[in-house]
């Protein structure tokens, strides 16, 4: 069969859920074609993924989708306690944070992983973009200049066409990464069955997490999901042989059996799905000219918030790698780091789900609290490649190159409110020079400069929140997806880096 350049498609992005997308948004905005395809015939519909981490608002701020996402969701309610139609009392799993100048999002947000899928979607259309649905990926070949991917169509046609990159966003049974030969190592964290489904429901408030623990045949909860009129059902079972009944009527049955609800109060079941939990991750990130990003590289308990978040982020990453390589001139090997760089923070994320999840099967669930340790804004890319130190040890602050970059509250040189965010926000490279130092000299396209303070000031520090973040004095690179990439003294010293992202 003829090869098939769909306009001009340079990256095939297959599977359309949040990770596929928020790929597919940075590279339209980056002016890449790109085509995405989804086997199934509609987004994801169901709640699995609910919450979303302080680190991935900031990606959303930054793709233009946090004001929707705001909207849309809401905060994590306390959890309340049940037991024989009794409350047993109001608790806290999550510990709450207040906002800082340099940590704007500072909380988990709730929004169920349909309504997530939905907003990303509709910003892909707003930028141009469209999912293919009904479209399955059947076959992947490469070479030295490409891929040739087999396509296979709901009505039973089929093509071939051709992309300079593909990227397996799949999901945790990911037929790119098994036709690919990659492995899957990991471990079961937990044996025991577990049922996940969207339920109308009358009876529970909607300002508490409702949990029975020492429900008969295994503990269930049911959480009100932010910004809908459902609630997610997670139950375990207590026999490990179990086999979850996805029926609608079973599953309504089940609550109303391990609850105080009646069968009036138990609605129509939405979406329902079982898993064991298993924390597992790919021997490797990329075959040739094919990258796996979210579940189609680790998968991981739901405890913690973690793996839909990592997901997102792992696009983020690539997105710009692909788009600096594509758009911008820069060498093939920047790709090289998007392994590099997200292979050890999946691992990383993967020991902090499977921690917290096997902490809570000793049977409190109060235990163990998340504390901003699963916020992500920690994660940092030190020791690799594109973390490039050219400053005199004497002028080291603790910011270091490879750490996220910090917001700070600023203000334009005629006192308009404006946050280092702002600066940030878009698909170019940022240059910060504080204390006087000057950034690289004009010419960047993809290179947007500020000077903080001096003589001719873009940026005022009026309250000292971006030297407390970055120091007095230097010149700062923050790659597009919001990571310290090198600091120096003067900028002189950093226009080879520069040049390797392309900008």
């Amino acid at each position: 069969m003829e090869l098939n350049n769909v306009k001009g498609t340079r990256v095939l992005i297959i599977g359309a859920g949040p990770a596929g997308l928020t790929l597919a948004i940075d590279l339209a905005r980056r002016g890449v074609a790109a085509r995405i395809v989804e086997r199934g015939e509609r987004l994801f519909p169901g709640s699995r993924g609910k919450g979303l981490q302080p680190r991935t608002q900031e990606v959303f701020d930054d793709l233009g989708v946090m004001d929707a996402v705001r909207a849309a969701g809401g905060p994590y309610p306390p959890m309340m306690g049940w037991e024989e139609g009794r409350r047993l009392g109001e608790f806290e799993i999550i510990v709450r944070n207040e906002p800082t100048p340099g940590a704007p999002y500072h909380d988990i947000w709730m929004l169920p992983q349909w309504r997530t899928a939905e907003i990303l979607y509709a910003r892909l259309r707003e930028l141009g973009g469209e999912v293919e649905f009904g479209v399955a990926c059947t076959g992947l070949t490469q070479d030295a200049d490409g891929v040739t991917a087999r396509l296979t169509y709901a009505d039973g046609s089929a093509e071939n066409i051709r992309a300079t990159y593909a990227v397996a966003a799949d999901g945790g049974r990911s037929a790119v990464r098994k036709a690919l030969g990659i492995g899957m190592a990991g471990e079961s964290v937990d044996p025991i069955p577990r049922l996940v489904a969207d339920i109308q429901l009358t009876g529970l408030d909607r300002d508490h997490w409702h949990v029975w623990q020492k429900a008969k045949g295994g503990s269930l909860s049911l959480c009100p999901l932010a910004g809908t009129g459902l609630f997610q059902a997670m139950a375990q079972y207590d026999d490990v042989d179990a086999v979850p009944d996805l029926d609608p009527e079973a599953v309504r049955r089940l609550i109303v059996e391990r609850t105080h609800l009646t069968e009036s109060e138990v609605g129509e079941v939405l979406w329902a799905s079982p898993f064991r939990v298993r924390a597992a991750m790919a021997e490797r990130f990329r075959e040739g000219r094919v990258f796996l990003v979210g579940d189609a590289a680790h998968t991981h308990s739901p405890a913690g918030g973690q793996g839909l978040n990592t997901s997102i982020q792992d696009a983020y990453n690539l997105g710009w790698k692909l788009g600096a390589v594509l758009r911008g001139g820069a060498d093939a090997a920047l790709l090289d780091t998007y392994e590099e760089e997200r292979m050890p923070v999946a691992a990383g994320v993967l020991g902090i789900s499977t921690r917290i999840h096997r902490a809570g099967m000793l049977g409190n669930a109060q235990e163990p609290r998340r504390t901003a340790e699963v916020h992500q804004l920690g994660l940092t890319y030190h020791g690799a490649a594109l973390a490039v130190d050219l400053r005199g040890t004497a002028t080291k602050s603790a910011l270091r190159p490879g750490d996220r970059a910090p917001d700070a509250p600023c203000t334009l040189p005629d006192g308009t409110p404006f946050r280092l965010f702002d600066a940030f926000r878009g698909p170019h490279v940022t240059v910060l020079a504080l204390g006087g130092a000057e950034p690289p000299a004009p010419g960047r396209a993809s290179v947007v400069a500020y000077r903080v303070g001096g003589p001719a000031p873009d940026l005022l520090d009026p309250d000292g929140h971006l030297r407390a973040g970055y120091g007095d004095r230097g010149v700062f690179v923050i790659r597009p997806d919001g990571y310290v990439g090198c600091a120096a003294d003067h900028a002189d010293r950093m226009t080879g880096y520069l040049t390797g992202l392309g900008a």
